[in-house]
């Protein structure tokens, strides 16, 4: 009769992993629930101008935790300043009325709040506001659906070559075709999910390589993070990337919103993950001619060198557990236990 004693350290590793999902579960319902919980527009920037009696009034009635207000000479400047994204839109008061400047590509819901805004001051000063959407949605998706959709696709697109890949070429031996094929999946469904949402479904406009390579960018940043972190972590590395990109990135990259409707800090942590960094590279690429792209751009570099260098610490690993002479080494490749993405077919 065989006795199968329990391994020693069971518990406590059983412990941690169980106090870990908890962890992740409750970290999960904050991601998703809380930004939704206080949205609304903070500090969002916006233009004003008009006489400086009614600019200054409106400055010193408005400017406060919803809204960063910046006092411009001209209506042609407020307009500028919309269509460079240093401001998400802008009031003019004229002797006619007051025009209500808005972006609603680069931001929909801040959109509707600056329209109820500008409504207030015109009844204020009883008279009309006349909206301009100065970045508008396409024609053919003016509700922005197609942009708002690209995400999940963006996401399982750095899910879905980690997974596959690993088993269609595991170990050490297929780690950098791994990395090889997860470049070029990149670059093929990227390309493939710019030209759907421009040539399909007409939801965005512009220059279509400029839009194409920013979602190439951050497909790369997706799929490099989770691959370099499965190769160097095992499953442990690949729940973690998932986690990162589904339950924190999704939430709160802001793409539905934009990221002023967020709260400050979950707007900072989502424009510094990959998800929300190419929500933002993928807006400003399609709408807004590709200003303002520079620091999504870096931050999804930065993924990618990240995403890499695991990949190669992975390799190094795999290359020392495998070298001749090595204690893991008896005649033939065998496993490193503690990576177990460094097994050899």
């Amino acid at each position: 009769m065989s006795h199968h004693a329990t391994p020693p350290g069971t518990g406590r590793k059983l412990t941690l992993v169980v106090l870990g999902l908890a962890a992740l579960i409750a970290a999960m319902l904050c991601a998703f629930a809380l930004p939704s919980l206080h949205s609304g527009p903070h500090h969002v920037p916006i233009g004003v101008t008009g006489p400086r009696q009614a600019a200054e009034a409106i400055q010193e009635n408005v400017d406060g935790p919803a809204w960063d207000v910046r006092l411009y000479k001209t209506s042609d400047a407020v307009k500028t300043a919309v269509k460079n994204k240093d401001i998400a839109g802008g009031l003019a008061v004229t002797a006619h009325g007051v025009d209500v400047y808005t972006a609603t590509a680069g931001g929909p819901s801040a959109t509707g709040a600056l329209t109820a805004l500008g409504n207030g001051v015109a009844e204020q000063n009883k008279t009309q506001a006349t909206v301009h959407d100065l970045v508008p949605f396409t024609d053919d998706d003016p509700r922005g659906a197609g942009l708002t959709a690209a995400l999940m696709p963006m996401i399982f697109g750095g899910i879905f070559p980690a997974l596959i890949l690993s088993g269609v070429f595991p170990g050490h031996r297929g780690l950098r075709i791994r990395l090889t094929g997860a470049l070029l999946f990149s670059v093929v469904a990227g390309a493939a999910v710019a030209a759907v949402l421009q040539f399909g479904t007409h939801s965005i406009d512009g220059n279509y390589g400029l839009t194409a390579l920013g979602v190439v960018l951050g497909m790369a940043a997706m799929s490099t993070t989770l691959l370099g972190l499965q190769a160097f972590l095992g499953m442990a590395g690949f729940a973690l990337g998932g986690a990162l990109m589904m339950l924190l990135g999704n939430p709160l990259s802001g793409l539905t919103t934009g990221p002023h409707w967020l709260p400050d800090g979950w707007a900072t942590i989502g424009q510094l993950l990959p998800p929300g960094a190419s929500g933002s590279l993928l807006r400003t690429n399609a709408f807004f001619g590709g200003t303002g792209a520079g620091l999504p751009a870096m931050v999804l570099t930065a993924w990618v060198v990240i995403g890499v260098t695991f990949v190669l610490l992975a390799d190094r690993q795999g290359r020392r557990t495998t070298a001749p002479g090595s204690k893991a080494t008896t005649g033939s490749e065998t496993a490193d236990i503690s990576h177990p993405e460094l097994v050899t077919s």
